[in-house]
């Protein structure tokens, strides 16, 4: 099969094609996303879990091709996207089937690539760790991301209010098309000093990290959660113990892809709620894909370089044809 290895330059090189160990199938890939983990994986900032391929890509849709033993409730040929350790960018990936999605009704194979990481992202950091509930205020950092677009609707969807950063008009524009609230430009305005004239955030959900850290608390409502999913700010920071008390609030740090298959907070259970409480959403049309670009597998750099621009505006994926 034709894949991309980890590495800078994103070759793509001929690899063995995967047979399914016991507990997974094997899907022909259509389509990947590309995510910032890629390209930190790229940029050798964030290897692969122990055990994981170390060809590029943490989500993808197909067609299933073969399954393992002891694998129920897939047949071949079934339509499906799956979230993955790794492996994404290449024409065939094993996936252990409890990490499998069928492909929402309405929804094309292509487009399904779009949907893996961020629904499974949103549901367990907004939904379940951060327990959104009706009417409470949701502040997402980078609403025009992939993770931004697909958690201001899901949110919208649920019945909470919504607030957005964004770094120009334009992509606070598209974010108030989805739903969202309110728009905040972060290039001209104070996040937190924004949410505070509105009795601040009940929930933020934060890609940043160190860099945010103090706003964010400063951002939060009384009894506010602050989920934090990444580190493009720096992993270290000062945090005001006195203020997080005085709100009665939590901090909370969480990752995706090196949890385990099955088990208490695993990607199996992530999958299942994401499947039961955000697919029906897709399927109603009240939650979409939102795809930026479009690019071959053969073009993988191109489609980081968009990625990693900041302009692009939902998710990046790659085409295997």
């Amino acid at each position: 099969m034709r894949a991309i290895p980890e590495s800078e330059s994103l070759d793509v090189v001929d690899l063995p094609d995967p047979r399914p160990a016991p507990g997974e199938v094997v899907i022909d890939v259509a389509a990947a996303g590309v995510n910032r983990a890629d390209v930190m994986q790229r940029a050798g900032k964030y290897p692969p879990p122990p055990g994981a391929s170390n060809v590029f890509g943490l989500e993808a849709s197909g067609t299933v091709s073969a399954i393992g033993d002891g694998v129920s409730g897939w047949s071949i040929g079934d339509e499906v996207c799956a979230l993955l350790a790794g492996g994404g960018y290449a024409e065939k990936v094993a996936v252990p089937a409890p990490q499998l999605m069928p492909v929402p009704r309405g929804i094309d194979l292509v487009s399904a690539a779009a949907l893996p990481e961020v629904a499974c992202t949103v549901m367990s950091n907004v939904v379940m760790a951060g327990r959104l509930a009706p009417g409470e205020l949701l502040l997402v950092h980078g609403g025009s991301s992939g993770i931004g677009t697909h958690a201001i609707q899901l949110a919208h969807a649920l019945g909470a209010r919504v607030a957005v950063t964004a770094r120009n008009q334009a992509k606070l524009d598209r974010c108030r098309e989805l739903g969202a609230d309110l728009g905040i430009d972060y290039t001209t305005q104070e996040f937190d000093e924004v949410l505070a004239e509105h009795d601040g955030a009940d929930v933020i959900l934060d890609i940043i990290g160190a860099k945010y850290l103090q706003k964010n608390v400063a951002a939060l409502a009384t009894g506010g959660r602050l989920v934090i999913i990444g580190m493009q700010g720096g992993v270290k920071g000062e945090l005001n113990i006195g203020a997080l008390m005085a709100k009665r609030a939590s901090v909370i740090g969480t990752t995706l892809r090196a949890r385990p298959v099955s088990g208490p907070g695993s990607k199996s259970t992530i999958v299942a709620e994401t499947v039961a409480r955000t697919w029906p959403l897709v399927e109603s049309g009240d939650v979409a894909p939102i795809v930026d670009s479009t690019f071959r597998i053969d073009d993988a750099a191109a489609a980081h370089e968009r990625l990693d621009s900041g302009d692009a505006i939902g998710k990046v994926l790659l085409t295997m044809e």
